[in-house]
């Protein structure tokens, strides 16, 4: 009878594959977040998530690829949530405005996800650093479909096609600088960021497709 108890107790404990990686997932970005991949513990993330070592390893593998999991998890996070945000129904520049808003709203939310993905995923090296700028192609694609579709409605997409790209990388490129900073200010509200960041960059753009174009003097 009692072993039948204590069978029945074990069985109730058992949480579906899908909620258990989670939990597990959850507790090792926490775990890398505050100690990098190298330094981060299989047995503080054990004790962490509350499962054992040998269950981490048969679900998700040892430290490395349980680093590759967390940092795939985080990007696809991270970019859906950007996608999401921006609205097809307003012009590009708000588009824009509503993906830096989300950006950095995830990164408000999932303080420690940027940190694994900005700065522990590139320290690590390869493959990590693959994943990371694989999400950085993805989202500077985002960006410079938004520069071309503003190009094209003012007539001017063979100007937006040429330049779209590369304004878009550097967007992208200033708005992970920035949230790096924010990480370490973390007082400034997200919509004041994205703010900073449009008056830095969209009015430059818009110029571009417009055909104004800065030149140095002699």
């Amino acid at each position: 009878m009692a072993q039948d108890v204590r069978r029945s107790s074990e069985r109730a404990k058992r949480l579906p594959r899908a909620v258990r990686e989670k939990q597990i997932l959850d507790a090792a970005v926490e775990v890398f977040s505050q100690h990098g991949y190298h330094m981060a513990s299989m047995d503080v993330i054990s004790e962490v998530a509350g499962v054992s070592k040998p269950m981490i390893y048969s679900y998700l593998g040892a430290k490395e690829e349980l680093f590759g999991h967390c940092i795939r998890r985080e990007s696809n996070r991270l970019f859906e949530a950007v996608r999401d945000g921006i609205r097809p129904d307003v012009p590009p520049d708000m588009q824009l405005w509503h993906g830096l808003r989300s950006f950095y709203g995830f990164v408000a939310e999932y303080r420690q996800s940027w940190i694994v993905l900005h700065r522990h995923a590139l320290a690590a090296g390869d493959p990590f650093a693959k994943e990371v700028t694989a999400l950085r192609t993805r989202a500077i694609e985002l960006v410079r479909d938004l520069v071309v579709s503003a190009g094209t409605q003012r007539g001017l997409a063979s100007q937006a096609e040429f330049s779209g790209e590369g304004m878009a990388a550097a967007l992208v490129g200033a708005a992970e600088s920035l949230a790096d900073w924010w990480l370490d200010n973390p007082h400034v509200p997200e919509g004041v960021l994205a703010s900073w960041l449009m008056n830095l960059t969209w009015l430059g753009f818009n110029d571009l497709v417009e055909g104004f174009v800065w030149r140095p003097t002699e």
